[in-house]
């Protein structure tokens, strides 16, 4: 089972997910990065140019989902470092600092606040995020184009891929697409037919919406639905 609850860090969501037994799972990507917790480990998820797809064991996976462009201030690590790669924290962080974090977890009354808290003193030894980010997440989520968006922040194309590739780990575009996908397959979750669907997220057609789902997801949309 699945849930999540706002941050006390500011835009980011705790969730925790306890699949009932082993099986294939399927995360989108979503232009964030994860701290997680899973069988007394902190590991970090990078971000995701395709669905990841996981196939391990039941059991208990906690985590920290940071708003897009912001975890690498926290962390301390360009995001194309990361991408696509899931790591054990301890690569990234000094050991001394992991072992006290992992401590903090594990005597937690519940590993959610543990993490929680975790995050709370890794953003507070960190640096502040570029402001600039936040406005082109919402720019680009919004469906406006990137041209539109690197004006409005008043960045050349190349400077605005610079920031993109440290911030998310992948170019503008690559952002612009996976929002896009979220909020497509967020539309046709509410049931929402798929025409409407890619008129109203910004597709020329069904079609686009299609080879995008299939291409970013790994499966047709009905598919993913269904799971």
């Amino acid at each position: 089972m699945y849930e999540e609850r706002p941050s006390r860090l500011t835009g980011a969501v705790v969730w925790r997910n306890t699949p009932a037994e082993a099986g294939v799972g399927r995360v989108l990507p979503d232009g964030c990065m994860d701290l997680l917790w899973h069988d007394g480990r902190l590991l970090v998820a990078g971000p995701d140019t395709h669905a990841y797809v996981t196939d391990g064991a039941p059991g208990l996976w906690t985590g920290v989902r940071f708003f897009p462009g912001t975890a690498p201030s926290i962390l301390g690590v360009p995001a194309h470092e990361l991408r696509d790669r899931r790591v054990e924290l301890a690569a990234l962080r000094p050991a001394a600092e992991v072992r006290r974090l992992t401590a903090l977890v594990a005597a937690a009354p519940e590993p959610a606040l543990g993490l929680e808290e975790s995050a709370l003193r890794l953003a507070a030894a960190g640096t502040s995020p570029d402001p600039l980010l936040r406005h082109l997440v919402a720019a680009l989520d919004a469906g406006r184009p990137v041209g539109r968006a690197a004006d409005e922040l008043g960045l050349t194309a190349r400077q605005l891929h610079r920031r993109s590739l440290v911030a998310f780990g992948y170019g503008p575009k690559t952002l612009a697409r996976v929002l896009r996908l979220q909020r497509a397959v967020g539309m046709a979750r509410q049931g929402v037919p798929f025409a409407e669907t890619a008129a109203r997220t910004g597709f020329a057609d069904q079609a686009h919406l299609a080879r995008d789902v299939k291409e970013l997801a790994g499966v047709p949309l009905g598919r993913l639905l269904l799971g």
